[in-house]
Order: C-alpha cells, then sequence, then structure tokens
C-alpha cells in the first residue's frame, strides 16, 4: 500500500496506550503518531476547523523567520495531548537535531490533536513520554487504524484512525498524506452504506451492502459525534517555499471535504500541516502556461496530489480502524460491503 514514507527521508512513529477491556469513559484509550523528516524540510500549515487544538503552528507563517520542521506531532487527549511534542522535542535534542544556537538547540515541533477524551478516562491523555517513544519507534514501517493518534479516533458512529497514501507525478516527484481520522462528521453515505468517494469504492474492493445494512446504519445518525477533528501531514519531496508549502496545505484540504460530510465545522479542528523535503527537484509541467511561474505551476500539481492522497488516506484509515471502547467499525456496521 501507498504510504506517506514513500517521500523519502519521511519517518513515522506511534505510541498508545489502549486498555483491552476499555469502555467509554473508562480505561487508556490514546496516544500519539510523530512524522520525522529529513534536515532542511519547509513547513506549513492551514487550520479550517473550528476548534482547533495546535502547538507552535504561528512559526509556520510564511513571513515568519523559522523555515524548517524538524517533526510534526498528531495526538489524542485534547489539549493535554499536545504535552507529547515535549517528549518529541527532547528525543531531536538527544540527536542533535533543531535550530542550531549558542547553548544548543532548539526542535521545531508543531503539533495538532483530536478531541478523544470520552473513549477512555478523561484523566488518561498522551504524555512526553508518549511522544518521546513514538519518535524513538519512527520508521518508514507503520501501523495503521486504531493506533498511535489514532487509537481512540471516531469518525461519526463508526470507529476512526489513522490512514496513508502516496501519488507519483508524471514529474517524478513524490505526493504522501497521513490522516488521523475523527470527524464529527461521516465518511460513509448513510444513503448507500458506501464511502463518499464513489470513485475509490472498486478500487478498495467495496459493494453496495444490503439495505437492511444501509437501514441499520443510517438509524444511527441522529447527531454529530462529540468526538471530533481531522489532522493531517501531507509531504513531497519537492522543493517548495514556505508560501508555496502553504499553498499546498490549503489544497489538501479538499481532500478532507470529499471524503468525510460534513468537514471544517465549528465542532472539528481540522488542521492540515505541509512538508516539502527539497530532495528533488522538479521542472513545471511541459504545458505550464506562460502566465504562470514555474514555482506556482508546481505548487498547483502538488496541491492536486495532495489533496487526492489525504482523501485516500482518509478512507484507508476507516477500513484499517478496529474496534476500541465499543465503538463499532466500518466492517461491524456494514459487512456486506466487504462480501
Amino acid at each position: 500500500m501507498s504510504s506517506i514514507t514513500d517521500v523519502a527521508g519521511i519517518l513515522v512513529g506511534h505510541h498508545h496506550r489502549l486498555d483491552p477491556d476499555a469502555t467509554l469513559g473508562s480505561g487508556w484509550a490514546t496516544g500519539s503518531t510523530v512524522v520525522l523528516t529529513p534536515p532542511g524540510t519547509v513547513g506549513a500549515v492551514d487550520v479550517r476547523g473550528g476548534a482547533p487544538g495546535t502547538r507552535e503552528t504561528d512559526l509556520l507563517d510564511p513571513m515568519n523567520s523559522v523555515r524548517h520542521v524538524d517533526a510534526v506531532v498528531l495526538g489524542g487527549g485534547s489539549a493535554y495531548g499536545l504535552a507529547a511534542a515535549d517528549g518529541v522535542m527532547r528525543w531531536l535534542e538527544d540527536a542533535g537535531r533543531g535550530v542550531a544556537l549558542e547553548g544548543g538547540v532548539v526542535p521545531i515541533v508543531p503539533s495538532a490533536v483530536i478531541f478523544d477524551l470520552p473513549v477512555g478516562g478523561w484523566d488518561c491523555r498522551p504524555t512526553a513520554d508518549f511522544g518521546y517513544a513514538a519518535a524513538a519507534a519512527a520508521s518508514t514501517d507503520f501501523a495503521l487504524g486504531s493506533v498511535g493518534a489514532g487509537t481512540g479516533a471516531r469518525v461519526g458512529v463508526l470507529k476512526g484512525g489513522v490512514g496513508t497514501a502516496s501519488v507519483t507525478l508524471e514529474s517524478g516527484a513524490t505526493v504522501g498524506a497521513l490522516a488521523v481520522v475523527n470527524a464529527a462528521g461521516n465518511a460513509v453515505d448513510p444513503d448507500t452504506g458506501l464511502p463518499w468517494l464513489s470513485y475509490l469504492v472498486e478500487e478498495f474492493g467495496l459493494v453496495p451492502p444490503p439495505p437492511a445494512q444501509i437501514a441499520a446504519y443510517a438509524d444511527r445518525h441522529t447527531e454529530f459525534s462529540p468526538l471530533n477533528t481531522t489532522i493531517a501531514v501531507v509531504a513531497t519531496d519537492a522543493a517548495l517555499s514556505p508560501a508555496a508549502c502553504r499553498r499546498v496545505a490549503v489544497a489538501a484540504h479538499d481532500g478532507l471535504a470529499r471524503a468525510i460530510r460534513p468537514s471544517h465545522t465549528p465542532h472539528d479542528g481540522d488542521t492540515v500541516f505541509a512538508l516539502a523535503t527539497g530532495a528533488v527537484e522538479v521542472a513545471p509541467p511541459p504545458d505550464t502556461p506562460a502566465s504562470l511561474s514555474p514555482e506556482t505551476a508546481l505548487t498547483t500539481h502538488v496541491g492536486i496530489a495532495a489533496a487526492d492522497a489525504l482523501a485516500r488516506a482518509v478512507l484507508v484509515g476507516v477500513l484499517a480502524a478496529e474496534a476500541v471502547a465499543g465503538i463499532p467499525t466500518y466492517r461491524d456496521l456494514l459487512p456486506g460491503a466487504f462480501e
């Protein structure tokens, strides 16, 4: 399966705590996910949800001084879970990564969190140790579904989770996405029992479920999920400026809007980070209009691919999720879609 780690130098690590007997409101069911970057990676962010939980995002404004990102932390635990970034900073400091100053280094670690506190015990949330362990575990091969920051995630009435995907452009550049799907809206159409992304139904081997299953699923949709916010990272090996990275983050939100309905609500804190490692110098597409600068043309193509990759990553996260604390999975409620 394609992955954000198809972008050379990008690594992903998880750490979570999940009690086998966790129930809604009791026990551990949360975690953290870290995206480590190669040195010199440019970063940006775009926040579209009405209730975000973030850290160090102001640093990513293209008009500010800091140009490079050492890691991005995605976590559970609502604002409490932002503490995991402290552990990632400690791990990076041990590795000598960060802005070099006279007395040492200061790692740049932007972060965002989902609201999953009611899934387990309210006081069971990620700490700095979660972030350190996730950073230490980072690799090109990582688990999907109910792991890391996706452990306590939910999308509508279904279990959410961590998903990933990537796209390779004709120019040779790679664009990848990682999503933690925890939305107030739905990733599955209650009228059909299939993902909103109808063009991916056949690709993922899904079929229309029986009418009785669709009706039972639709009956559960009486209100928004109280657990919300989809957070994501998109990455490319193309060389982009901070401003171009910001445009890619903006474009990538289209992927969330295709895969989750509604998205970007006042109940959500939807946040997308964009990373550009700059490992590949990509020429602009040959059909670039003369009116566009080469960077604008490249940014447009990377942004389109980022939206496609993020939409796929959302669906992967939903399909890979396992039940936690009694929250059912897509396969639990609509098993006929897999027949």
